[in-house]
């Protein structure tokens, strides 16, 4: 993204995702190839911010917040269908966007509950891209069994509003064993180049982020000080 100087004006840009406009807020735009961005993830049935929160205002660089599918100003879909992946998708629109004038650069990433699950899949999956996933406490994906559980079949109500009810439902139980969650963060120490590529920083931990937390290589710390640690590299 071009921009000129340093701007604090709230601004949404559009991202279009298959048949999802995606609202990508930046919150702060600064124009120094020195630093780098920052992107917040909220949590499931939040928005994202419309200024920067004033626990991130140290942060050097550029601050944007996307919308989730389904969330915020973003695209709400009809019937569902959300998984984490999805969302990852979207939050990887958002880094291409952010770097779309230096496809090298890099970013950071702080989530926020579901934000978090999807800030570290995407430091997985974008290693070299990522230069710290911050995942702190917030709403959704506290987690569901590890195995094939009985089904249920539902349809509710399509208000065409965010936060979409089928998103609550679909997210809030997801299956995915903490094993997998484990997965990303390996993927995220082999390929990223830094000693501690993902913090937590969360009071509440889920068995996922519980997991995610004794591995090694992983920093347990507060969010001040994972963005300083970061902003430093």
């Amino acid at each position: 993204m071009h921009a000129a100087g340093q701007s604090g004006a709230h601004k949404i840009v559009w991202l279009r995702h298959n048949r999802i406009d995606l609202a990508l807020h930046l919150l702060r735009v600064v124009a120094d190839p020195a630093t780098r961005p920052l992107l917040l993830l909220h949590g499931l049935g939040d928005a994202s911010p419309t200024s920067a929160p004033h626990w991130v205002e140290q942060w050097p660089g550029t601050i944007a917040a996307l919308d989730f599918t389904g969330h915020g100003a973003s695209t709400v879909p009809r019937s569902g269908g959300y998984s984490p992946e999805l969302l990852m998708s979207d939050a990887d629109h958002a880094l291409a966007a952010l770097t779309d004038d230096d496809p090298q650069q890099s970013i950071t990433v702080l989530g926020r509950g579901l934000g978090a699950y999807v800030a570290l899949q995407l430091a997985g999956a974008r290693a070299s891209q990522i230069r710290g996933a911050i995942l702190t406490d917030g709403p959704g994906l506290a987690g569901g069994p590890t195995g094939p559980s009985s089904q249920s079949y539902f349809a509710l109500p399509s208000t065409g509003a965010a936060p979409d009810p089928y998103a609550l439902v679909e997210l809030g139980r997801d299956l995915r064993p903490t094993d997998y969650a484990v997965s990303f963060v390996q993927l995220a120490i082999a390929g990223s180049g830094i000693d501690s590529p993902i913090s937590v920083a969360s009071s509440f931990r889920p068995k996922w982020l519980d997991a995610v937390a004794d591995i090694p290589g992983v920093a347990d710390t507060t969010v001040a000080d994972a963005l300083a640690a970061y902003a430093a590299i």
